[in-house]
């Protein structure tokens, strides 16, 4: 999009024009609601994130700086909201944190495996995750953060953002390497 008809569409957005509004929503739902999905257990509740956060877009979109991408901005609000939602449906289970020399934080898990996996059966892999390893996977993985903030964001310890995160990879390679589809019989064991 183009600056100054992105420019004008924020414009729009904070005088609450209504067609601002829908073009904006058109403009970015479907990549914000993949977002919204990647952190939810359910589509229902990815819905319910989704639009919580487009809510809190329009209603903060004055505060908008222009440090940055418009579009990475949206994408914050929308991971956000779904920790907000995490956060609030259940405390994460602190896990015992397992010693640092025992961590296998290789920073290209995600590009490893997709030669081995096809990118959408990764992604319902991801999605039956235990929550807390799905919050820790997603947030390293896919948004970037390093385990200081996941532990500051969740309020875990490092250490046991590192181990959700080592035990994560472990369950998703493990499913990748046997071909199992499912990973209710990997969790348990």
């Amino acid at each position: 999009m183009e600056a100054e008809s992105e420019d004008m569409l924020i414009k729009g957005c904070i005088e609450w024009d209504r067609s601002a509004q829908n073009r904006l929503y058109k403009l970015y739902s479907a990549k914000m609601f993949a977002v919204c999905f990647k952190y939810s257990s359910s589509r229902e509740e990815a819905e319910d994130t989704f639009h919580e956060g487009f809510m809190k877009v329009f209603e903060n979109i004055k505060n908008f700086k222009k440090e940055g991408s418009f579009e990475g901005w949206i994408r914050r609000i929308m991971v956000n909201s779904a920790l907000e939602k995490y956060r609030k449906k259940s405390r994460l289970v602190v896990l015992v944190s397992i010693d640092d020399n025992h961590v296998d934080l290789n920073n290209h898990f995600v590009d490893d495996i997709l030669g081995k996996i096809e990118a959408n059966d990764l992604m319902h892999l991801i999605q039956k995750l235990p929550p807390q390893y799905k919050m820790v996977f997603n947030l390293y993985e896919f948004e970037g953060l390093k385990h200081k903030e996941i532990a500051d964001k969740l309020g875990i310890s490092e250490g046991a953002s590192k181990s959700n995160l080592s035990r994560a990879r472990g369950i998703l390679q493990k499913a990748i390497n046997t071909n199992i589809n499912t990973l209710e019989e990997i969790v348990l064991t």
